[in-house]
């Protein structure tokens, strides 16, 4: 591992766990979720320490108290980039229903870095499977909504794109057989 993206791994473990963040289905640490989306985006011909780092830290903004000051200063600039574009930034329910704040977030996510739509093909690849596997109402929501991402998303490594489709269908086929 690069010292970015092991500083970048020691980081986000010490930001979820100082806010005691767990994964909603299994209560496991919430730091295991960015470490395999960073180890599904080193798979990746084209990747990047940035990239990698980035990847292990891209939900401290939205889950812990860390700023985007503080990912510069800790990793530079590009990583700070790629981890505010993968910040949701239409979270408030002032802006509207959760219908209305996806395809607002689905048209930003359209347009940020193909780097960053790697990582974000990653992340929905490692979700899919748990929120599948757990909660069958929500997922029926959550396919739904990757499923127009992915049809507006089209940037990024297309091997991994192409990865995050099969898993989108493969749970919908489970989705559909949990229906009968």
């Amino acid at each position: 591992m690069d010292d970015i993206t092991e500083r970048a791994a020691l980081f986000s473990r010490a930001a979820h766990q100082a806010v005691g963040q767990r994964r909603k289905y299994t209560g496991e640490p919430y730091w295991r979720h960015p470490m395999a989306v960073a180890e599904i985006v080193s798979t990746v011909e084209t990747a990047t320490a940035e990239m990698i780092a980035a990847a292990l830290l891209h939900d401290v903004l939205e889950d812990t108290g860390v700023t985007a000051m503080d990912i510069e200063e800790c990793f530079g600039q590009r990583v700070a980039i790629l981890v505010q574009e993968l910040t949701d930034q239409f979270t408030d329910p002032e802006i509207g229903n959760r219908a209305h704040r996806k395809a607002l977030e689905r048209d930003r996510l359209a347009e940020i870095s193909p780097e960053a739509q790697t990582i974000k093909y990653a992340d929905l690849i490692d979700n899919t499977g748990s929120i599948v596997a757990r909660d069958p109402g929500f997922a029926r929501v959550y396919l739904a909504e990757k499923r127009q991402l992915l049809e507006r998303m089209a940037g990024g490594d297309q091997a991994l794109r192409r990865k995050a489709w099969s898993v989108l269908i493969e749970g919908e086929a489970k989705i559909r057989g949990v229906a009968r």
